[in-house]
């Protein structure tokens, strides 16, 4: 939820090259130090838990759905390191108004997968 904020500011402050130089280094510390190992850990011990009930509850709707909505959560993970990767160039052609309004994906992600975790008998 910070690196699109992070990329906000370093959007805004390109010409300022002292100020870049940080966010630079901000946006590849967050990004591999914890972004990264955090969304590794999510898989590993969400995979537990699933072999715990078992694969074949796979087949239930509220769980594909909710598996649904990770995977765009990790799709998102990846494009923002696409997005770090076009600011370590120099090559980012966004706006920060833009990444303003992909700041909201996760969180949009995020109520979704808690409100079909708390209505699963609605979703099958």
């Amino acid at each position: 939820l910070y690196l699109p904020r992070i990329f906000v500011y370093h959007s805004e402050n390109l010409k300022n090259f002292d100020m870049t130089s940080i966010f630079k280094t901000m946006e590849r510390k967050l990004y591999y130090y914890i972004m990264m190992p955090a969304m590794f850990l999510s898989w590993f011990f969400g995979l537990i838990l699933i072999s715990i009930i078992g694969f074949e509850n796979l087949s239930l709707g509220w769980l594909k759905l909710k598996l649904i909505f990770v995977i765009l959560l990790t799709i998102y993970h990846f494009y923002l390191g696409k997005i770090l990767n076009e600011f370590k160039l120099d090559l980012n052609k966004n706006s920060s108004k833009f990444f303003r309004w992909i700041n909201e994906i996760p969180t949009i992600l995020l109520i979704l997968i808690v409100f079909v975790v708390i209505f699963k008998p609605i979703f099958g």
